[in-house]
């Protein structure tokens, strides 16, 4: 049988003192919640505060989206090597991607590594 997988993201919301407090509570929220697979996703820029906190918690960490390049000049983007530094999970093929940036199942295919 599966486990059950529960992801939470908070999109473009949460400074990284914001994300602190909040994964600090979710720790503890989460801590009696057995038998399901839990990942958080806060946005890149408090993924490295994120990791810090969940080490050990038995909470994974995932980001909200990659590029499928390894390196290049694409501003703004982050390479799966950069999100694999940190994450085990990633968010790929949102309704929000698709919606607002146009990304359709050929580039979500691009960015599975």
């Amino acid at each position: 049988m599966r486990t059950p997988f529960v992801a939470g993201n908070w999109k473009m919301n949460k400074t990284i003192a914001e994300t602190r407090e909040l994964v600090a509570a979710m720790k503890t929220g989460l801590s009696g919640v057995g038998s399901v697979e839990k990942v958080l996703c806060p946005p890149f820029m408090a993924l490295a505060a994120a990791s810090e906190l969940l080490k050990d918690s038995g909470i994974g960490l995932g980001a909200q989206n990659l590029h499928w390049e390894e390196k290049g000049a694409f501003t703004g983007e982050v390479a799966p090597g950069m999100v694999k530094e940190l994450c085990s999970y990633v968010i790929l093929g949102h309704s929000e991607r698709r919606a607002y940036f146009g990304e359709t199942d050929e580039i979500v295919n691009r960015k599975l590594i």
